[in-house]
């Protein structure tokens, strides 16, 4: 039930993700035209785009976790005897988790903190920079957890793009 759910979630990050990128290049065209088209650059393209980025980013790396497309430490797992290799990877989840939950925690912190202030040229509030790590330590810890269980039953995560 948690890799299907998991594996949904997942597949919805990425959706959001190709869409945010989407959007990302349309700020970015925007802001092109109107600078060297219009000679009128306008003052929300950049700073939306650099919002979209945020979120493409943050949701990209938390399916990373997921999908172990992140950077691992195979390469000296592989020298080791099966056992060990076994254990190593449920401390490495347990890493992954623990960092999870603390970007969480500061992320929502952080936003917290700056949700009074105002983005100037998109009006909106501060804190919508934060949400995306928020998010994303949120589903790193869900996905770690998520590994953790499906190793300890001897089954192993089938990545949400396939």
């Amino acid at each position: 039930m948690l890799t299907r759910i998991c594996a949904a979630i997942a597949k919805l990050c990425l959706m959001l993700a190709v869409a945010g990128l989407v959007a990302v290049v349309a700020a970015v065209i925007t802001q092109v035209f109107g600078r060297y088209v219009l000679n009128d650059t306008p003052t929300w393209a950049e700073a939306l785009a650099m919002l979209l980025v945020l979120y493409v980013t943050m949701l990209g790396a938390a399916v990373g976790v997921r999908d172990a497309g992140h950077i691992g430490m195979e390469s000296l797992l592989v020298l080791v005897p099966e056992r060990v290799r076994l254990k190593m990877e449920l401390v490495i989840h347990a890493f992954v988790a623990v960092f999870g939950a603390m970007m969480a925690w500061n992320g929502g912190l952080l936003a917290w903190s700056v949700h009074d202030y105002l983005v100037p040229t998109l009006g909106v509030s501060e804190a919508l920079n934060y949400v995306p790590m928020t998010l994303a330590g949120a589903l790193i810890l869900l996905f770690s957890v998520e590994h953790i269980i499906a190793q300890l039953r001897g089954e192993e995560v089938v990545p949400a793009w396939h």
